[in-house]
């Protein structure tokens, strides 16, 4: 019998994904690592609408609660090469809502590739309004000033889609991969993800502890923010979730490594570099340079230091495909 989470169905939902992601294996890249361990990965990349990313799970409780609350508008924040912000255009864009696009230049680049080319050339095409602040701005305050204008009819999302309501879709991707564990008659010791806005983190930890499973089956790699503070963020994101699901999360459920964070957000690393090569040249599969490639690069570094022999690895793989083409210059 598949564990289930009843209380999901209290909020609102918007389909975005046409089911399912896939679990498939990575049998070449076990090669590479003397068959240490058995890895595969969740295909979150393959969802179809706007070039497909993990945030569209999040944008499908969003855009039920904007829904819901009868907006017609979002507004949401992030970086230049924000995947969020560009699967936010096209689920307004597909669903029939209007999206704002706060976006800053945090990141130390500004090369045409990096500040026009990737999801900002995408944003442009699914006719999202563009507000294009400088990296010291403050994007929430002028995303919610900006909602004010609008007189009630915007729904505001933040980073990431990581509000409570947004980190549902990953509590519920939680019940799908426990789910795909009994059809595939194989069990996860490990869950591995990128930690950026920590949402997606938050969400899953939150959702295997309600279905009776230790958050610290989630190993995060922090792409963003320093370790302590990735730590108590994501904490404190879990906590918000697992309130809504009834039920509880504690630090020792939290498992974050710092090791690829390199010199900050957005700026490449010679490990990330090499994890994306070998996924596309031994795989042939896309790892994004931003999120996945990161933690990937730190998941093969635990893999060969010894850290899972004989454990059975799932990694998520998150999309950010788009990002790739602002990031020539560093990946030529």
């Amino acid at each position: 019998m598949y564990l289930q989470m009843p209380k999901l169905n209290d909020f609102e939902r918007v389909s975005l994904l046409e089911g399912p992601t896939p679990i498939q294996r990575l049998t070449r890249l076990e090669q590479c690592v003397d068959g240490r361990c058995a890895l595969f990965v969740k295909r979150d990349d393959l969802t179809g609408l706007g070039g497909g990313g993990n945030k569209l799970r999040k944008l499908e409780f969003l855009l039920g609660q904007a829904r819901a609350e009868g907006k017609d508008t979002l507004i949401t924040v992030g970086a230049r090469q924000s995947n969020h912000a560009r699967l936010t255009a096209a689920s307004a864009a597909a669903v029939g809502f209007h999206a704002e696009l706060v976006l800053t230049r945090t990141v130390a680049k500004s090369d045409d590739d990096y500040l026009y080319n990737g999801n900002p050339l995408l944003d442009n095409l699914f006719g999202a309004t563009i507000h294009d602040l400088p990296g010291d701005a403050d994007a929430l305050a002028f995303a919610e000033q900006r909602a004010r204008e609008l007189a009630g009819r915007a729904l505001v999302i933040p980073a990431g889609g990581s509000s409570a309501i947004g980190m549902l879709g990953y509590a519920s991707c939680a019940e799908e991969i426990v789910h795909q564990e009994v059809a595939m008659g194989r069990y996860f010791d490990k869950v591995v993800v990128a930690n950026g806005s920590h949402g997606t983190q938050a969400g899953l930890v939150a959702g295997f502890k309600a279905l009776g499973h230790s958050g610290s089956k989630v190993q995060g790699y922090t792409v963003l923010s320093p370790l302590a503070e990735a730590c108590s963020n994501t904490l404190a994101k879990a906590q918000q979730v697992a309130a809504l699901l009834g039920s509880d999360v504690t630090a020792s459920d939290i498992l974050i490594d710092d090791s690829e964070l390199g010199p900050g957000y957005g700026i490449e690393t010679a490990s990330m570099k090499a994890a994306l090569s070998l996924m596309a040249r031994r795989q042939g599969l896309l790892l994004d340079p931003v999120y996945s490639g990161k933690a990937f690069a730190g998941l093969l570094a635990a893999i060969n230091a010894g850290k899972y022999d004989g454990q059975t690895l799932l990694f998520v793989m998150t999309g950010g495909t788009p990002g790739l083409f602002a990031y020539r210059q560093a990946l030529a």
